[in-house]
């Protein structure tokens, strides 16, 4: 529209001239409304009637009608050219055409024709030119006759069906009283009235909108004249009673997201056959249901008149999208879920298939096992290294076996300190061994009072009872006296030399406070050395009920023989002792002997003949103690010859020792004698750094020892690198050399990391 101006025209009540005589409107599209003044236009006395009634019925209360559509009311000033001063006149909104959505409200043919005088209006001032209900359109759009999207469609006739309602817009309504606008001559004469609703309507347009473009209002004209743009053919009949047409403005298109709807059940209604078995509910809603759902409510239709139930009406836009609450079904197997994304069925089973799968399956588990195995075997730690001898471990020396002089009677033994035993011969079994006892009491005395180069110890009293002892006929003795006191060392002379039984006592009383006492520590000792066969009963050895074996009687003699002060005692022949004068060891004839050092004899009726002896041998400069013992001499008659006899024994065996004890190179320089392994099948071979010469006797066998020295043997190194030691012999005996390695020792490579096991 050109300007905010509402025209509203009353239309005259049908009347039998009416229907006796239906006119045609024709004329301009566009006329002036006839002045209050001016002549009257054809039809004239149809406009008066019209006039009259409406007026006769303005003073009466007003009937209950129908709602009116809000309008909006503005003013503008009149045009110049008018001579007025400007008017505000309300007109309604235009009138809705047969290509507009909203309602029509179909009129009564030949209404239109008569026109009506705008109110409130100066005499003789020009009307302006009113759209007709037909062409009325939008600006901006071109005139068609199809229906836009979204409009309904009209018949041949130009009368639109009932349309659903249009959305409200949101600007505000007056409902105001208006006479019976202009009517469409596109409606049918016998189209059913539209019922009035509350039709939203779009805010109207600004008042500086161009007017060039806004759609002019047209005016009937007069009897028997059709208006301009109406369509050719179109009767319009007269309606009985006053109809108001108002014309809906489109409201704006707006891009909305588009949202999956619903029809609300009781649209269906109760006796529907529509059953909805489940309701579709998104697991991820854009937006929070109570703002989806406020959206359509707002622009939900208000209820329908009854009268206008029976017209189809459009689905209404549903409150929330769809919902679904069916349960997820359960994962489907993963050959079923394949075949299911790539439409194509598993494959039937078989015995071929299920291997391949299986194979496929555990291939990977296998594979990641062998690779943890791997890492598993690297980070181990490497075992330690050690040495181990190549060959064998023994070397047996040349010359056939031994042969040693056994006596034919008793039993006895014969050993190399430091080499091994040279043989043993008798029963070796416990038996009594009389004097040889005293070498026992000598080394605890010793033990408990030791005695180092020049030292002679402390000085002892003799009591009263070592002087009585000394008067025995049947017994070796010292000629003692109560109150004489002997150094600790003149005191085992006395024992050793002539075998005193009194002052074995005394000494025994001295360091243990009684003889039993003493007897005790002797065992005690023994079982220290390792004599388990042995007992003693006494310290001197003067009853039988003392016993050892020749085995635990050179137990004792190498110990005992580390004391120099007893080796020193036990090789004199002889010895003179203030208070007590000279006196002569028992076994003075073989001292004399070369290299004869000793050590006890010992004689008895139950013992027989015994000499527990020592000799030195020198073999490549180095000098080697052998140990051997006498026991059980018993052919010859007297005690005296006994004791001869086990000494003629012994010096035999003595001099075989001493001839058959010889040398010989076990391991040469430069010699393979073991290697160092490293746990994972590694051998890296070592070599002695120099000879070495072990002593012995034909028929042999020593044995040879690898060992790291007390260092731990490293995983890798140099050629030379001295990493322990082979040895040959123990005790006093014993000779080593150092090995080193003959190659580079290098460290396990990754195929023997990997294989190893354990």
């Amino acid at each position: 529209m050109d300007q905010p101006t509402a025209v509203f025209k009353t239309v005259a009540p049908r009347v039998p001239e009416d229907d006796a005589e239906p006119a045609e409107p024709s004329g301009p599209a566009e006329e002036s409304i006839p002045e209050s003044g001016g002549a009257a236009a054809p039809g004239g006395d149809r406009l008066k009637q019209a006039v009259a009634a409406w007026v006769a019925t303005a003073g009466k209360p007003a009937a209950p009608t129908e709602p009116t559509e809000p309008v909006r009311e503005t003013s503008e000033p009149a045009d110049a050219s008018s001579g007025t001063g400007g008017e505000a006149s309300a007109r309604a909104e235009g009138a809705a055409s047969a290509s507009s959505g909203p309602e029509e409200r179909p009129e009564a043919p030949g209404a239109a024709d008569a026109p009506v005088a705008a109110p409130d209006g100066p005499t003789g001032a020009p009307k302006a030119a009113e759209p007709t209900w037909f062409a009325a359109t939008k600006p901006g759009e071109p005139k068609t006759d199809e229906p836009k999207a979204g409009e309904p469609k009209t018949d041949a006739s130009g009368a639109a069906p009932s349309a659903p309602e249009a959305p409200r817009s949101d600007a505000p309504r007056s409902e105001v009283p208006a006479p019976a606008g202009p009517k469409s001559d596109a409606a049918p004469a016998d189209a059913p009235k539209a019922a009035p609703s509350d039709v939203p309507k779009a805010d109207a347009p600004k008042a500086d909108a161009p007017k060039a473009d806004a759609p002019k209002a047209e005016v009937p004209g007069p009897a028997g004249t059709e208006p301009a743009g109406a369509e050719p053919g179109v009767s319009e009949e007269p309606v009985d009673q006053p109809t108001t047409m108002f014309r809906a403005v489109r409201p704006p298109v707006v891009d909305q997201p588009t949202t999956a709807l619903k029809l609300p059940r009781d649209l269906a209604g109760p006796d529907s056959d529509s059953e909805r078995t489940s309701t579709f509910v998104p697991l991820r809603p854009d937006v929070p249901a109570d703002q989806k759902a406020a959206k359509p409510q707002a622009a939900a239709p208000e209820p329908r008149p009854k009268a206008e139930a029976a017209a189809p009406a459009p689905a209404p836009a549903l409150t929330e999208p769809e919902r679904t609450r069916q349960q997820p079904l359960p994962p489907l197997p993963p050959l079923d879920l394949l075949a299911e994304l790539t439409n194509t069925p598993p494959p039937p089973p078989n015995a071929w298939r299920t291997t391949l799968r299986r194979v496929r399956i555990w291939t990977p588990l296998v594979l990641l096992l062998l690779i943890v195995f791997a890492i598993v075997q690297m980070v181990r730690p490497l075992p330690a290294p050690a040495l181990k001898l190549s060959g064998t471990p023994t070397y047996t020396f040349a010359g056939g076996p031994l042969k040693m002089p056994w006596p034919g009677e008793g039993q006895g033994a014969v050993e190399i300190e430091g080499v091994g035993s040279m043989g043993t011969y008798g029963a070796q079994k416990p038996a009594p061994i009389a004097s040889v006892t005293k070498t026992m009491t000598a080394y605890v005395i010793l033990r408990d009072h030791p005695l180092k180069g020049n030292q002679k110890g402390p000085r002892i009293t003799v009591d009263q009872k070592a002087a009585d002892q000394a008067k025995a006929a049947h017994e070796s003795t010292a000629p003692v006296k109560k109150g004489q006191t002997y150094t600790e060392k003149e005191l085992l002379q006395l024992l050793m030399i002539p075998s005193a039984n009194n002052v074995a006592r005394l000494l025994a009383r001295w360091d243990a406070g009684s003889e039993q006492a003493f007897v005790d520590k002797m065992n005690a000792a023994a079982k220290e050395l390792g004599m388990t066969r042995s007992r003693y009963t006494d310290p001197s050895g003067l009853l039988d009920s003392t016993v050892s074996t020749p085995q635990d009687q050179l137990k004792l003699a190498k110990a005992v023989m580390k004391f120099d002060v007893f080796r020193e005692i036990v090789d004199m022949p002889n010895a003179t002792i203030e208070g007590v004068g000279y006196i002569e060891n028992n076994n003075s004839r073989l001292l004399l002997k070369d290299g004869v050092t000793g050590i006890k004899t010992g004689s008895s009726t139950p013992a027989g003949g015994n000499l527990l002896w020592s000799a030195n041998t020198v073999v490549d400069g180095r000098t080697h103690r052998i140990v051997g013992i006498v026991m059980g001499a018993q052919n010859a008659e007297t005690l005296n010859k006994k004791l001869e006899l086990s000494l003629d024994y012994s010096y035999e065996l003595i001099k075989q020792a001493q001839g058959d004890t010889t040398s010989a190179a076990v391991v040469k320089k430069g010699q393979v004698v073991g290697y160092v392994d490293d746990g994972l099948g590694g051998q890296t071979p070592v070599v002695a750094t120099k000879e070495i010469k072990a002593v012995g006797w034909p028929g042999l066998k020593v044995d040879l020892e690898l060992t790291d020295g007390g260092k731990a043997v490293p995983h890798s190194g140099k050629a030379g690198d001295v990493v322990g030691t082979v040895s040959v012999g123990e005790g006093a005996g014993r000779i080593s050399a150092p090995v080193a390695l003959r190659s580079d020792l290098v460290e396990p490579g990754f195929d023997k990391k990997l294989t190893r096991v354990g």
